[in-house]
């Protein structure tokens, strides 16, 4: 009985997709992988169909992008860096979201396997300890992270821990004291929780007790009425707070100004992201920078490289440096004062 390519793949232990790429992109293939089917073909003296490789093509110059969500533009600058690029270099990009959903990573990855993609470009939940990602690095394709920052896999991030570090100890010189920070599911996250150790060690570093962070739903657009109390209420409510995505920091001044509280004569506020729309806000806000455009754009070349076989840098990882956007929503604690009827109901505030 003439071999199928089913054959094949139960006589090497991968999928009959993993052989297929093997077969028909095998640049796209782990070379232990690829070393394996071949060894199979040549033992079961199996032959690919010529006319099914002719229709299929050597090469479909099709990239896979996974991102949580466009609704953050973060995201989307990143997408654009990566654009331009793969437009100047003939590729086309195949792009699904997530919304921060495990099940939907999962879907989100298999569904542009099976679209023969040549490689991935992925944010995800969590990098280091992720099964799908275990996947890919024994089975192809070859894909690079952006924003996760991780030294285990390729990735173009910056450091997230660090970041917040800085952000934080620039609140503590100006006074603040009880810094809180708010964020996202954690869990949902792998950058968040990175961000959060960085404000933990920052306050450490002073003397201070961090707190847990305070999380929010990531697609949120309103803050609860219990979240808008635990951060306007009683005399121990905090004077700042860092917010581990710019998104989430303009809610949070929607939510104080209805509120009735000042940014930053009531709250001094932070983000994360420097993403020039929250630039346009009254007052500016200040936020850790990130270059998500050249995050996008490194994340591509490094894709590129990989596949060409030309990759050789130092480490899995690539570190983009951060900065510190001064905008108008950070005031020293000497300058922050209640609104006349927050003063009236709640007293002075001692840092």
């Amino acid at each position: 009985m003439t071999p199928t390519i089913k054959d094949v793949a139960a006589h090497a232990g991968f999928s009959i997709a993993t052989v297929s790429r093997a077969i028909n992109a095998p640049h796209t293939v782990n070379p232990v992988t690829l070393a394996r089917v071949r060894e199979a073909i040549d033992a079961l003296k199996f032959i690919p169909s010529p006319l099914g490789r002719q229709l299929r093509g050597e090469r479909t110059r099709l990239i896979g992008v996974v991102l949580p969500t466009l609704a953050n533009p973060v995201f989307a600058e990143c997408l654009q860096g990566i654009d331009e690029l793969a437009s100047a270099q003939g590729f086309r990009l195949m792009l699904m979201t997530t919304q921060y959903d495990a099940q939907r990573e999962r879907h989100a990855i298999e569904t542009l396997r099976a679209q023969r993609v040549e490689g991935l470009i992925l944010t995800v939940a969590d990098a280091d300890t992720h099964p799908l990602l275990d996947e890919l690095d024994a089975d192809g394709p070859l894909y690079v992270l952006m924003h996760n920052d991780t030294k285990r896999r390729p990735s173009v991030s910056v450091d997230n821990h660090q970041a917040a570090f800085d952000g934080v100890r620039t609140l503590i010189a100006h006074g603040h004291r009880r810094i809180l920070m708010l964020a996202g599911t954690l869990a949902a996250s792998d950058r968040a929780r990175q961000r959060h150790a960085g404000y933990a060690q920052a306050m450490e570093q002073a003397g201070l007790t961090p707190a847990p962070a305070l999380e929010i739903d990531f697609n949120t657009a309103e803050l609860a009425p219990s979240v808008l109390a635990h951060l306007t209420s009683g005399p121990s409510r905090p004077t700042a707070l860092f917010c581990s995505n710019d998104l989430l920091a303009m809610v949070v001044m929607r939510g104080l100004r209805r509120a009735r509280m000042r940014v930053p004569q009531d709250m001094s506020i932070l983000g994360f992201d420097g993403l020039a729309v929250s630039e346009l806000l009254a007052p500016p806000l200040a936020s850790i920078g990130t270059p998500n455009g050249e995050i996008g754009r490194s994340a591509w070349q490094r894709l590129m490289a990989r596949i060409g076989g030309e990759y050789a840098g130092p480490s899995l990882g690539l570190t983009l440096p951060h900065t510190l956007r001064e905008g108008g929503t950070i005031a020293a604690i000497a300058n922050v004062t209640h609104s006349g009827s927050l003063q009236r109901a709640r007293g002075s505030i001692v840092s």
